[in-house]
């Protein structure tokens, strides 16, 4: 067993332990005591050195704390030091989770089901269908206003039998390790915590999203909310300036931007297929009837979708009298076969066999139908069954 001297504090830098145990590929190593926090309860490892080795991971091994290191540490007495600035962001971080659950928890009734401290955020996971942008606001106003009355946050060691008070019951026998928020929460936690709300520096929510039927809250503590905040006031700024515009102004500019971009968008869709109808229609005009008096006409792309102008060029072919048009796309497979009414032909059911045949699949209604097959090959016989396909 190794001894967990972060259990007892958080704040443990540097200390001296001895080497009990080592294991190769990759190196690892195993002291009497550690300072360093395995990966666990959604926080991460700590870094640092031993004996001057870099210590890339640590994890928890069944009570025994396994530490990799880079390169391998000899036996003996060595000296260890904690990546401070890592750690201390690891404190603020879970101690910050602690507030927003316990908040959620009182103010809303909402419980914490799970919580992940990554590498630029942290998130919660919480059994709620939804949180409206008010009831945010206040849940973040909330946590804050406890970090500036700067409450205790203490450790202490309690039997399970005892732990009166906990916000989520714990399932483990013996002795508790219990992280209190004086006058707000009270929960089992094996993590690093700061010793006081004010020490979190500040909370700052960043998104809620709705993930397997609960809510996923992102957010920062302490320098990491303050990178944030000012990154996010940079891209403001440079949003702003761009308009010639005030940080207040800008949103509405760009609200009243996109809605005018969108209106120019549908306005080129529409001219576009106004384009493309009237080029198949000049296509119509040119293309000669052939022995059944039916004007047919393969168009074939190299890549691309079946887009609304396609299908508009298509139209504006069989606007005409006795026309069929169809239109292959080499790098898909796609197919469009469009046919006017007077053809007596229904493009859907001369499409569907033909796809299904060679193992495409596709169909569509009298004027109109498309699909797929599999290979370049495939589309080749299309394109021979078109000239067969029989005209009323």
């Amino acid at each position: 067993m190794t001894r967990r001297l972060y259990y007892d504090d958080c704040y443990l830098t540097t200390f001296r332990a001895r080497v009990v145990g080592a294991a190769p590929d990759p190196p690892r190593v195993y002291l009497d005591a550690t300072a360093f926090y395995p990966t666990s309860g959604g926080q991460p490892f700590d870094t640092g050195r031993i004996a001057g080795a870099l210590v890339t991971d640590v994890v928890d091994e069944d009570g025994r704390v396994a530490h990799l290191v880079q390169p391998a540490v000899a036996d003996g007495e060595v000296h260890c030091q904690i990546d401070w600035p890592r750690r201390f962001d690891h404190m603020q971080q879970h101690t910050g989770q602690h507030l927003l659950s316990a908040v959620l928890q009182q103010q809303h009734g909402i419980p914490t089901v799970s919580f992940h401290l990554g590498a630029e955020t942290s998130t919660i996971e919480v059994a709620a269908a939804g949180l409206d942008p008010a009831q945010v606001v206040d849940l973040e106003r909330h946590a804050n206003e406890v970090i500036f009355e700067n409450r205790p946050v203490a450790i202490s060691h309690v039997p399970a039998a005892e732990a009166e008070g906990l916000r989520k019951p714990s399932e483990r026998e013996g002795m508790l390790r219990v992280v209190s928020i004086d006058g707000l929460d009270r929960s089992a936690c094996g993590g690093t915590h700061v010793r006081s709300t004010a020490e979190i520096g500040l909370v700052l929510i960043r998104k809620i999203e709705k993930i397997r039927g609960q809510l996923r809250i992102e957010f920062l503590c302490g320098m990491r909310a303050v990178r944030r905040a000012r990154a996010d006031y940079e891209a403001l700024s440079k949003t702003a300036r761009i308009f010639s515009a005030s940080l207040d102004e800008a949103p509405a500019l760009v609200a009243q931007q996109l809605e005018q971009l969108q209106d120019a968008e549908k306005h080129r869709r529409r001219l576009a297929s106004s384009l493309a109808e009237a080029r198949g229609k000049d296509l119509y005009r040119s293309t000669k009837m052939d022995e059944d008096g039916v004007r047919r006409h393969v168009l074939r792309i190299g890549t691309g979708p079946l887009d609304a102008e396609l299908r508009a060029e298509a139209q504006g072919f069989t606007a005409g009298s006795k026309a069929v048009f169809l239109v292959l796309v080499q790098n898909t497979g796609a197919v469009l076969l469009a046919t006017s009414a007077d053809t007596g032909l229904h493009a859907g059911e001369m499409l569907k066999p033909v796809m299904a045949r060679l193992g495409g699949r596709g169909g569509g209604g009298e004027q109109m139908a498309q699909g797929s097959v599999p290979t370049a090959e495939a589309l080749q016989e299309v394109e021979a069954a078109f000239g067969r396909f029989p005209a009323a």
